[in-house]
């Protein structure tokens, strides 16, 4: 399993969402970083919601991480 993150360039909250994600995981998880404006179902779900974190297919969070969240997670990943 790994989070997911629906971004885009330039996206200043999608580049703090992923360093605070990235620190947080510290390689307990995999991070696929997918840019949405590299294909078109992306873009038309996520444009003006990014950065938008999934696990498993289910919102974790979007705008901002939700640290909680992200540890419920690992947490089960610890066991």
């Amino acid at each position: 399993m790994a989070f997911h993150v629906y971004s885009r360039r330039g996206c200043h909250l999608c580049e703090q969402l992923l360093e605070e994600l990235l620190s947080l995981v510290d390689g307990r998880a995999e991070i696929e970083v997918r840019d949405i404006d590299t294909r078109e179902n992306w873009r038309r779900v996520y444009d003006t919601r990014v950065p938008v974190l999934e696990y498993d297919g289910t919102l974790v969070c979007q705008y901002h991480l939700d640290r909680e969240a992200v540890g419920r997670i690992l947490k089960t990943l610890d066991i």
